[in-house]
């Protein structure tokens, strides 16, 4: 898709979405999730956040490129652990189980980098309970991936904690902690794999994961995407890395960098910027970037000129 064509549908993107007949809406950063009948419908929009502030601006395509990122690394991974998808009726829809969510995410780090980096490079050299040796660089592989969990926040900022912490804090119980510590790591262990086959490289993503009414654990949310992980190319990895150069990479970091650019870092005295039309085209065209990338088939989108129409009809609601 060319940037005339994306250009075209700034103005027709889905920015929030009211379906009273869906059942009880609950709207977060990305997504609005409706509950009904023991499951969840969940709307991927086209909002996009940064700094735990949602942007003002939407970015076209992206939540027909989310889901179907996350539909794609589900179907991948559910081998390792089950998953809450049932159906992805609408590029912009899936379809999942109700289960509640446990309130730990599970960040896996195989590099040095984002937030860990800064932290690193302030003098901590602990992040989560895990011990960092001296000496590494920003981007660099670190000895083994790390499990470096958070907890989520109603508002602001999550919370790095230990796996001793959050057990002894009552946020999570061990049996629950370790189990999806296991999963975390063999799903990066899988993404990673993946990665590597279309010439990337993943640096660090996040997992969440859900108890269903049986008590089973399933992997929830979204996996692999662009708004959980951060990609580098393989290609010139090794030389940038050794020049102390910046990576190519394929996430929403690049967005982060703008506003931080333009004053902005989600603190309470600054003023969040208008996101310049040229930059949401360009947003939207790194998003499919990655999507082609990573998935090795073409983007083919919806063009429908009233989303929220599609949607409506794809679920039979009137």
């Amino acid at each position: 898709m060319d940037a005339d064509r994306i250009y075209d549908f700034l103005d027709h993107t889905l920015d929030v979405t009211h379906f009273d007949d869906l059942g009880e809406r609950y709207q977060g950063k990305v997504r609005d999730t409706y509950r009904r009948d023991g499951e969840l419908v969940l709307v991927t929009t086209d909002r996009i956040s940064s700094f735990d502030h949602i942007l003002k601006q939407t970015i076209p395509f992206k939540g027909q490129i989310l889901n179907r990122t996350a539909a794609y690394f589900f179907d991948a991974t559910a081998d390792i652990v089950p998953n809450h998808v049932r159906d992805v009726p609408d590029p912009n829809v899936t379809i999942a189980t109700a289960c509640d969510a446990l309130p730990v995410e599970f960040v896996m780090r195989g590099y040095l980098a984002g937030q860990a980096w800064r932290l690193y490079d302030a003098g901590q050299r602990s992040i989560s309970g895990v011990s960092l040796p001296d000496g590494l660089r920003q981007n660099s592989p670190l000895p083994d991936p790390i499990l470096t969990p958070a907890t989520k926040a109603e508002e602001g900022h999550d919370e790095n904690i230990s796996r001793g912490e959050a057990i002894e804090r009552g946020i999570i119980d061990a049996a629950t902690f370790d189990q999806c510590a296991a999963y975390a790591r063999a799903l990066y262990e899988r993404g990673a794999e993946m990665a590597s086959e279309r010439d990337l490289i993943l640096v660090d993503t996040k997992y969440e994961f859900g108890r269903t009414p049986d008590g089973s654990i399933v992997l929830i949310d979204e996996v692999h995407t662009p708004d959980c992980s951060r990609y580098f190319y393989a290609d010139g990895y090794e030389e940038r890395l050794a020049a102390d150069e910046p990576q190519r990479q394929l996430s929403k970091e690049f967005v982060r960098d703008w506003l931080r650019d333009n004053g902005f870092t989600g603190q309470p005295d600054q003023t969040m910027p208008d996101l310049p039309d040229a930059l949401r085209v360009r947003v939207t065209e790194r998003y499919i970037e990655l999507y082609e990338q990573l998935t090795g088939t073409a983007f083919d989108a919806d063009e429908h000129p009233d989303p929220r129409q599609r949607i409506r009809e794809a679920l039979g609601l009137t």
